[in-house]
């Protein structure tokens, strides 16, 4: 290990100590990087200057005045920096300069989460303390956390309002008669984490800023745009599909960076532990992350470990507290903690104080805490498992080492496909610029509802639907009798029972990608409230008989009433965990234009279709501690049904006949390869495999071939099949890579099996996947011209 670092490789030297049967697959650390600075901008407000060189910001990096610039001169900008390079003052400078010197002037500042939006709000409120001029500001928080009583204040008095996207698209555009004065004298609008907007998120974030722009027009302001952004593929681009008009990007990076060794790991087998079909098991990557951090604590490194779901940071929170009592530190157990959403708004904010201030030691959480709130002091950042994105990666590892000291990443890989690949081929992880984000605004399915959020707050004109690209959305919701043309423009119809509504629109609109539902979760113990979750996901997640953690306790959902959006959890600590079993079914709506297939060899088909995917619950499947299945339960739970875009390639029989595919070897042969295909589709695509799903089979009811699906999970699609059918040479590459260079026999996680599979991993024939995604690149390597 190089020592450029001496932290870094200190604490990368325990570990691999520590996890003997574990594997260090690939490390090197990141030099240092001095920084570049700039001088202040003339026009800079005196007291917010010296605010800040007494704050010991003396001097300002050289993107941070190059923004700020911009911003100043009603340039829309966006500055993408690493993290940690202070891109908030970028804005800051610019908008506080501007809302001292005018009086009226007002500015809005949008958060994908709670906890950055109120570490931004803290920064801005020291500083309008201390200068005179800016203590009629009033900044302030708007979100759903906001008392009711405190709301009307807000909307009268402060001129500087922190809110998020589903806040101002509810409550702020929905009512913005309220919010005349706010949108008369908008200056500016400041769009953090811009990246973080992708997939069908990223569309319905991309129209509620349209409809921001609109109606700020309306009042008669032009607010200049400034974003921030992590380091991304096409920062401008990017930023140009959000707001809907061109953008300037700021993307050297000044500021300094401390050195950073980075660790791909992968765990060990557990020996004497078979999984399905006999496949050897690796220990979990939560399990080895808890354990990581454990020894990392022990060691008195402040650690951040990230998972990927709510249940995962429960479970590595309790086991690293476990580990370091078993060493001998209950002192330090004590100081561990568990962060996610679905905490009550008390719980989030106490536990970003305790971090802050070095109360905690280590933290397991979700994406949560990925954004750029301020945590000082932090040594080292472990991942479980890839986040699904390169950029995703950087951010997370950007929370360590934020005061320009040394740290230590480590990606701890998961028994699955794409994190197989990466820990393998580190290049393709470090050496791989961060990707384009995909997401469009004008998937019907998304527009539809913000077409006309749009004209209930103002008639539509035939400039907005030009604007908004939506000619044949309006003819449809004409059609349905939900808008009515009139000289004036298109007008929402006033009433028209069992649809939309002017009253219903907003909420009827939900900008996640959810059912717009939120399941309560009460402990039927003492009724009180656990937490919320989408109602879409709730029925594989709190259906009947699962088990459910919340803040190191466990419970067993008694019952879920997806009528009332309630689900009854009993305390109770089962031996066991479950995992829901699920049925498929996939038909293509329609026949796919000459553009949108492609005859790449004689016998294969590759396509872009519309399709109608039904999901059922159908159990659920009793795993025990030791991995091995103990029962599974029959559910009777309502079909969910999802109108979206998929890719699907299309074998002809005696093409498999040829690879040495069989026909009693064509099921297994299939499911494995859509597996592996799902599992190496974030590698092309920036999604995650759970905004995914997959179909496959030997003969389809409306191919009459054998055929493999791969769908987006978001009505009307989130934009990643698309990416897959446009660059499906390249995905099924890497796809056989991974599968040919993993080291097991019959299938595994890491290559064919599916953490996610509703039939339980099988049939699964990894011999067969491997003929066939081998004949795949060869077939694709040429593609022949589109054909019918």
């Amino acid at each position: 290990m190089v020592d450029t670092n001496p932290l870094g490789a200190e604490l990368s030297a325990t570990i691999i100590r520590r996890f003997p049967t574990s594997t260090c697959t690939y490390a090197s650390t990141i030099d240092a990087r001095p920084s570049r600075h700039a001088e202040w901008p003339e026009w800079v407000h005196p007291g917010v200057q010296n605010f800040l060189v007494d704050s010991g910001i003396s001097r300002l990096f050289s993107h941070q005045v190059e923004c700020a610039q911009l911003a100043y001169d009603g340039i829309d900008v966006v500055v993408a920096t690493g993290t940690s390079s202070g891109k908030s003052l970028g804005y800051q400078l610019p908008i506080l300069t501007t809302l001292a010197e005018d009086q009226t002037a007002c500015a809005l500042y949008l958060t994908p989460t709670k906890a950055l939006g109120s570490d931004q709000l803290a920064a801005v409120t020291r500083i309008t303390r201390e200068v005179d001029e800016l203590r009629s500001i009033h900044p302030a928080p708007y979100d759903g956390d906001t008392p009711v009583e405190a709301r009307a204040g807000i909307r009268d008095a402060s001129r500087l309002v922190f809110t998020n996207p589903d806040m101002l698209h509810v409550s702020i555009l929905a009512n913005h008669q309220r919010w005349g004065r706010l949108l008369r004298n908008l200056r500016y609008i400041v769009i953090d984490e811009c990246h973080t907007y992708r997939g069908v998120f990223g569309a319905n974030v991309a129209l509620v800023l349209r409809r921001l722009l609109r109606i700020a027009a309306h009042y008669g302001s032009h607010p200049t745009v400034i974003l921030a952004s992590a380091t991304s593929a096409d920062p401008a681009a990017h930023a140009e599909n959000l707001i809907g008009r061109p953008v300037t990007a700021v993307i050297e990076d000044g500021a300094p960076t401390g050195a950073r060794t980075v660790m791909l790991w992968e765990p060990g087998f557990i020996e004497g532990m078979e999984g399905e079909n006999g496949a050897p098991v690796r220990r979990a990557a939560t399990t080895e992350s808890a354990d990581i951090m454990a020894t990392l604590v022990a060691e008195g490194a402040r650690t951040l470990t990230f998972v990927r779901s709510r249940r995962s940071a429960e479970l590595v929170a309790m086991r690293t507290a476990e580990d370091l009592s078993g060493m001998g530190r209950p002192d330090f157990a004590r100081r561990i903690a568990a962060y996610r959403a679905g905490y009550l708004a008390e719980d989030r904010r106490r536990l970003e104080r305790q971090l802050d201030d070095g109360e905690l030691l280590g933290v397991a959480t979700t994406n949560a805490l990925e954004l750029g709130i301020d945590v000082g002091g932090l040594d080292a950042v472990v991942t479980a498992g890839f986040p699904g994105t390169v950029a995703s990666f950087w951010q997370q590892a950007g929370r360590a080492g934020r005061r320009g000291q040394g740290s230590l990443v480590v990606l701890v890989a998961r028994d699955e496909p794409m994190d197989t690949y990466l820990v393998h081929h580190p290049d393709a992880l470090l050496g791989r610029p961060v990707e384009r984000s995909v997401f469009n605004p004008r998937n019907p399915y998304v527009l539809r509802g913000h077409v006309y959020c749009a004209a209930v707050e103002k008639p539509l004109s035939e400039a907005d639907v030009e604007t908004f690209a939506a000619h044949d959305v309006v003819v449809e919701l004409e059609q349905a009798g939900l808008l009515r043309r009139r000289p004036r423009g298109w007008f929402p119809v006033p009433v028209l029972e069992g649809e939309l509504t002017p009253e219903t629109a907003h909420t009827s609109v939900s900008l996640r990608g959810g059912s717009g539902e939120e399941v309560m979760i009460v402990d039927i113990s003492d009724g009180r409230l656990l937490g919320t979750m989408d109602s879409a996901r709730a029925a594989a997640q709190v259906h009947p008989g699962a088990v459910y953690l919340h803040q190191g306790e466990s419970f067993v959902i008694e019952d879920l009433d997806l009528d009332d959006y309630v689900a009854l959890a009993r305390p109770e600590v089962p031996d066991y965990t479950t995992i829901a079993r699920t049925e498929t079914d996939i038909r293509i709506l329609n026949r796919p234009g000459e553009d949108e297939i492609i005859n790449y060899s004689p016998g294969l088909w590759v396509a872009n279709v519309e399709v109608e995917v039904t999901d059922r619950v159908v159990g659920y499947m009793v795993k025990l501690a030791d991995g091995t299945t103990a029962d599974m339960v029959p559910l009777d739970m309502p079909e969910q049904r999802l109108v979206t875009r998929a890719v699907s390639y299309t074998i002809d029989p005696l093409a498999l006949s040829a690879m040495g595919v069989t026909a009693a070897d064509t099921p297994g042969t299939l499911h494995a390869a859509e597996h592996a295909a799902i599992g190496l589709l974030p590698l092309i695509a920036t999604c995650d495999r759970w905004d995914i799903g997959g179909v496959s089979t030997a003969l389809h009811m409306d191919t009459n071939l054998p055929t493999v699906f791969v769908y987006d999970g978001h009505p009307g699609g989130a934009g990643f099949a698309d990416e897959g059918f446009a660059r499906f040479p390249e995905w099924i590459e890497a796809t056989f890579e991974a599968v040919r260079s993993c080291a097991c026999e019959s299938g595994c996680p890491s290559c064919v099996q599916s953490p996610k599979c509703g039939n339980g991993n099988n049939p699964l024939d990894k011999a067969g996947a491997l003929k066939l995604l081998g004949a795949l690149v060869t077939m694709t390597a040429t593609p022949a011209p589109p054909s019918n």
